[in-house]
């Protein structure tokens, strides 16, 4: 499991820890509540079901047991965010608990390991209770590979049974995403196929921690306290998962800053000039129904928007008198006018991260298809897709606004002049994406 956190988060990826976070904060009711119930229901029901039906023939002692549960709620204690949720590092763990403890006890075991690690320890996020209530759920993993190993027959473990290790994790990992993507998609809406790609990380990662685990195992056959000498292990990776856990704080509260900054700069846009604000929030939302027709990724859609509610930002710098100018501009004006895109990506890259990137892409949003436009002459897909995007919802708004020297045009009149100017102005497949968008919308 990476403690590699990156300085900016990918903002897809913001918004589901994000939304993560707000869901284990809150009181578990409704479906979330119902669910837990059921499924912890479940498992209660499957493990006590084993337990009669499945009598082992191993024998532990009540230390090694011990020994084994709270290094595995030691180990539950190092969550790694992914996502929609959190990874833990117990594999590492469940491997000896299963190859070396009775099978019919382990459920239990690894529910008991749950209840401390999660509730008996203080942590943040759910009430207790709602986290006990949780822990059954959390548990349903261990039935898979239980169930595989009791049909093969206990046996001391061995490096020549890997086909049936093998076997067992796979049907851990099947229990697994079968019973948390079920109850993600019914709580969250979150479907299981959008789950499968992170998931398959983090089962690709269990995989590997398994094998330390087998190791773990193969040598704790006649020395048990062998598996204490996973705790520096496991203490190593609760670092790692606190590490992480700081980097992501840091990349949310540097993701807001920034988003904080792109509106407080908009405010003063508008403060300067109330119609130039207006329009760049307007600009906003046509810009992201643009991206979102042409399929943008999130990144390139926060950026988008960042442009679309700066991409005036530089007029600050200019007089009031020419930007409100009743009349046509004369050469000195227009001039002037012309040197916005450049004064707003100074001013940005004065903030610089994200914003430096976004004043960047406001350089280029008066750049024409053709490379008539200014202030680099840039020609076709030279010019930043997003502004390419910027440009001709820009240049929409501002036809289908008042203005002091003009009265707006309808919506078709203005579509009928984008489409003029496909391929010289502006970008034909953006134009299209933007009729698209309005005609959805209207």
């Amino acid at each position: 499991m990476s403690t590699v956190a990156p300085a900016q988060l990918d903002p897809g990826v913001t918004d589901l820890i994000e939304r993560s976070r707000a869901g284990a904060s809150r009181r578990l009711r409704g479906r979330g509540l119902w669910s837990a119930l059921a499924v912890g229901g479940l498992f209660v029901g499957a493990a006590v079901t084993f337990a009669v039906l499945y009598h082992s023939s191993r024998s532990t002692s009540f230390l090694s047991a011990a020994a084994l549960v709270l290094s595995y709620a030691l180990a539950s204690r190092a969550e790694f965010e992914v996502r929609t949720g959190s990874a833990l590092p117990t594999q590492v763990v469940l491997v000896p608990m299963l190859l070396l403890l009775p099978l019919d006890l382990v459920p239990f075991l690894v529910a008991l390991a749950l209840l401390i690690g999660k509730t008996i320890v203080p942590g943040r996020g759910r009430a207790p209770l709602d986290r006990a209530l949780l822990v059954p759920v959390y548990s349903w993993h261990v039935m898979g590979p239980v169930a595989v190993l009791a049909l093969a027959g206990e046996r001391p473990p061995r490096l020549g049974d890997w086909p049936i290790y093998f076997a067992a994790i796979v049907a851990q990992f099947a229990v697994d995403f079968a019973v948390s993507g079920s109850r993600e998609w019914v709580v969250k809406g979150v479907r299981p196929s959008s789950q499968l790609p992170f998931m398959g990380w983090v089962f690709l990662v269990d995989a590997g921690l398994a094998s330390v685990g087998l190791l773990a195992a193969l040598a704790a056959v006649h020395r048990p306290a062998v598996c204490l000498l996973l705790l520096p292990l496991i203490g190593l990776l609760s670092v790692f998962a606190h590490e992480r856990q700081m980097r992501i704080d840091h990349a949310l509260e540097l993701s807001h800053a920034y988003r904080g900054t792109a509106f407080l700069l908009g405010d003063v846009v508008e403060a300067d000039d109330p119609y130039t604000g207006t329009h760049s929030r307007d600009v906003v939302t046509l810009v992201l129904d643009v991206c979102d027709e042409l399929g943008l990724e999130p990144s390139e859609r926060r950026d988008a928007e960042f442009a679309a509610l700066l991409h005036d930002v530089g007029k600050i710098r200019i007089p009031g008198e020419i930007i409100n100018k009743a009349g046509p501009l004369d050469a000195r004006e227009r001039a002037m006018i012309e040197t916005h895109t450049l004064e707003g990506e100074r001013l940005l890259s004065l903030v610089g991260g994200i914003l430096g990137s976004v004043g960047r892409i406001i350089r280029s949003c008066h750049e024409n298809w053709d490379g008539s436009g200014y202030p680099d002459g840039l020609v076709g897909e030279e010019i930043p897709l997003v502004a390419r995007i910027v440009r001709c919802c820009d240049a929409f708004n501002a036809m289908t606004t008042d203005r002091p020297y003009r009265a707006a045009r309808s919506v078709d009149e203005a579509l009928t002049e984008l489409r003029r100017c496909a391929g010289t102005e502006f970008d034909p497949t953006v134009v299209d994406a933007l009729a698209a968008t309005l005609a959805t919308g209207s």
